[in-house]
């Protein structure tokens, strides 16, 4: 069982606006030279270099070809210009299948640090997103099959077979190049350098930290979500593009070998591996020892509360790594005497 506990800018591809006290916004489009197909690697070129503490305005597109979206019904005006030019240019891919905005070097980034993701806000560029049907019970799709959702975006709902949906974007990947010796890892799933974590908790407000593993952490993001449930069954969300501000922070005071994630209300330990029992277990270990630092407790009354008071969730069952995640509420560390 797995334990628990330097290049220039692409031309072109960024603008960079000033703000106070030295801080930077850079803006990241999504194009064929700033997105990488399909992996998480230590040898990615970078496609942006920011300090700790700069904002990335990004943008990403959705896991999807043109040619699918089109033959679902959706008309081909409505693709995006970027996806067309990234799907026709992009032949560098592999060996999963999300398009990812990045890699984002960070200064100062160094393994054994922290990579502090702040999601600052998230935006809905285009008007629809997607269903397909296969993932955990594929007997369950009668056949084959891509829909097209429209979304409300003034009234954030989605409608699908009638019933109406209310939207929550999150961007499903986000994470950082992993250890060397892995070389170039798939974009599906989820491990210690987080990646394709598929967590709805993480929406806009929210903080996700990651193990650093190469210099300048190697940040990606992508798999756009307009809504999801946890599990995500049928191996897709709402999935759309996204647009957002993300903050990304060098943390050297913390250490952490799994991704940890933040909400105003709850921290959210994980777990992912191949077996959803190990994954439990991952996540089990992670939340105790969370609850040992944070509140001072023993193992045993951490394992205890844990029983007591956390509740652990299936983050996602499709993605070749299963994950699940704990809220632990902060009200609990809150209300000790």
């Amino acid at each position: 069982m797995k334990q628990v506990a330097a290049w220039s800018l692409v031309v072109g591809a960024a603008l960079i606006t000033r703000q106070a006290a030295g801080q930077q916004t850079h803006r990241l489009p999504a194009t064929p030279q700033t997105v990488v197909y399909g992996y998480y690697w230590a040898d990615a070129k970078p496609a942006l270099r920011i300090k700790s503490g700069d904002i990335i305005d990004v943008e990403t597109m959705l896991t999807s070809t043109p040619q699918r979206l089109e033959a679902a019904g959706l008309p081909a005006a409505d693709v995006q210009a970027s996806l067309r030019a990234i799907v026709e240019q992009v032949t560098d891919r592999g060996p999963g299948g999300h398009i990812l905005t990045g890699p984002v070097y960070v200064e100062g980034a160094e393994p054994g640090d922290v990579l502090e993701v702040k999601v600052l806000s998230i935006g809905l560029p285009i008007a629809y997103g997607y269903n397909g049907c296969q993932g955990f019970m594929r007997e369950l799709c009668e056949r084959p099959t891509t829909t097209i959702i429209p979304m409300d975006r003034k009234k954030m709902t989605a409608e699908f077979a009638g019933l109406t949906i209310p939207l929550a974007p999150f961007f499903g990947s986000m994470g950082v190049a992993p250890p060397p010796a892995r070389g170039r890892v798939s974009s599906a799933p989820p491990d210690i350098h987080a990646g394709n974590l598929d967590n709805k908790e993480l929406v806009a407000g929210t903080t996700l930290y990651i193990p650093v593993h190469v210099p300048g952490a190697l940040f990606e993001v992508g798999d756009g979500h307009a809504a999801q449930g946890d599990g995500e069954v049928d191996i897709t969300a709402i999935e759309t593009s996204l647009t957002g501000k993300l903050q990304l922070t060098v943390r050297k005071d913390m250490k952490l070998e799994w991704p940890l994630g933040e909400t105003r209300t709850h921290w959210i330990t994980m777990g992912m591996d191949k077996d959803l029992t190990v994954a439990t277990q991952i996540c089990l270990k992670n939340t105790v020892q969370f609850l040992m630092s944070r509140a001072g407790l023993t193992q045993t009354q951490a394992y205890q509360l844990t029983s007591m008071a956390v509740d652990l969730r299936i983050t996602q069952l499709v993605d070749g790594n299963v994950g699940v995640h704990a809220m632990i509420a902060k009200s609990l560390m809150a209300s000790k005497r």
